[in-house]
């Protein structure tokens, strides 16, 4: 698959904008074994094949050897000149919102304007009592941390008398680079939390744990609550992380889709397997127009393994199938 020209996109399926393709950050590697000139190719040629952007996701705890999503955006946004960088998503009620803000707008600068910021609440199954956090209270001291981060990021001064942080006239130099702020992203499932990304929000990023069908639904009480409160569709961007593997032979796509993402949540998932797409790239397409049909105007395809040669292989044999 050729180069696009600058500023051309990858696209179709006569969506509300462009449609749009992501490809994830690579972020699992075993000790030692992360090779940085093979990063560095693999960004290289993902900006090669017109990919819009590319995204980490966060896991601090767990079995599975990754790295965390900050640093390897920093990392990423050393290695590429055009690509958008994000994480789907920051569970940023476990962070200090001070630091988290820090961060971001460091990253913002580094990039020069290239950030996009994924945040969600993590639900309740968190262990909270890891990150000195009140399982009772998840769901305000999200919403106050967000609300902290975009003072941080937009008042020369700020003074915060809140739940959880308190701040008296402190300053945050330098802002991001975006102005006001990099967009801010919302996962989330259930109705509440989907008005509450229209709310607060600039976009809705499905979970690549998410079927289609559901997800189809998510899109449908966004789009309500956009109508309610009178915000344009076209404004509010609506995204699909879709876990994917591309191969000539269906079974064993799906043989090693499903073990991967069992070494990713630690267990096997019916729901999950349903929502992961695998088989040859016929398939794969096939399958994808359902995504975008259900309301993904960008698509967010994380291989759970050979990352760079499945990115071949979807600019290749999949995307063009979907203009």
């Amino acid at each position: 698959m050729s180069a696009l020209r600058p500023g051309e996109r990858l696209g179709g399926l006569g969506s509300m904008r462009p449609m749009r393709f992501a490809i994830s950050i690579p972020q699992f590697y075993p000790d030692g074994e992360f090779d940085p000139a093979a990063f560095g190719a693999y960004f290289a040629r993902a900006e090669e094949l017109g990919f819009d952007s590319a995204w980490a996701q966060e896991q601090v705890l767990g079995s599975g050897p990754q790295l965390g999503p900050v640093e390897t955006m920093t990392y990423a946004a050393a290695c590429t000149r055009r690509l958008r960088l994000g994480c789907a998503v920051f569970v940023s009620t476990l962070h200090s919102p001070v630091h988290l803000a820090k961060s971001l707008s460091t990253l913002d600068q580094l990039s020069r304007g290239r950030i996009d910021v994924g945040v969600g609440t993590g639900g309740p199954g968190r262990p909270f009592a890891a990150f000195g956090v009140d399982p009772q209270r998840y769901a305000a001291r999200f919403t106050e941390g967000l609300a902290l981060m975009k003072a941080l990021w937009t008042e020369s001064r700020v003074t915060f008398d809140g739940e959880f942080w308190q701040l008296e006239n402190a300053a945050m130099e330098p802002k991001p680079f975006q102005k006001p702020f990099p967009p801010v992203w919302f996962g989330g499932n259930g109705p509440t939390a989907l008005r509450r990304a229209v709310r607060l929000g600039d976009g809705f990023f499905g979970a690549g744990s998410t079927p289609t069908a559901k997800f189809a639904a998510q899109v449908q009480i966004v789009r309500e609550a956009l109508a309610e409160s009178g915000r344009p569709a076209a404004d509010f961007p609506v995204a699909k992380r879709v876990y994917i593997a591309v191969d000539e032979d269906g079974a064993r796509a799906r043989k090693r889709i499903n073990a991967a993402l069992e070494r990713l949540y630690g267990r096997r998932s019916p729901d999950i397997e349903a929502a992961a797409i695998a088989g040859t790239p016929a398939d794969c397409a096939s399958e994808l127009r359902e995504v975008a049909g259900a309301g993904a105007e960008l698509i967010l395809f994380t291989p759970m393994f050979d990352p760079a040669e499945q990115a071949e292989r979807l600019a290749a044999t999949v995307i063009p199938s979907l203009r």
